[in-house]
């Protein structure tokens, strides 16, 4: 949205430079009268074009800052679903340690595969 904002003074500010010569050129006026406005509209170009770099600046540092907050709102929310996930592990481990431990018959099949290894 902001980069939209930027565009649309951007566009403002150019719209008003050039219908301002535009009105100047077909306005009824003598050439002499004609070439002084045009030359006070030159002369107000520099500030009309560093009010447009001020406000693109402006812009860039609004989307620069938005954009930080919406990297470091994402990594806070993947941290927490790493932490989330890991919990859940460790249950699952913890869970699956008390099912074979309080089971005898899996208890015997894991002493028989580690005999087996053993022998190799």
């Amino acid at each position: 949205m902001s980069s939209g904002a930027g565009k649309f003074f951007g566009g403002l500010i150019v719209g008003t430079a050039i219908g301002a010569a535009v009105g100047v050129l077909f306005a009824p006026r003598s050439g002499k009268e004609t070439r002084q406005v045009l030359k006070r509209s030159a002369q107000d170009l520099p500030q009309l074009a560093e009010e447009l770099g001020s406000n693109v600046q402006y812009q860039a540092d609004r989307f620069t800052e938005q954009a930080q907050r919406t990297i470091d709102e994402a990594l806070v929310r993947l941290q927490e679903a790493i932490a989330t996930g890991q919990e859940a592990s460790r249950r699952l481990q913890e869970e699956l340690a008390i099912t074979m431990g309080g089971s005898s018959s899996s208890s015997s099949i894991i002493e028989d595969e580690n005999s087996i290894v053993d022998e190799e």
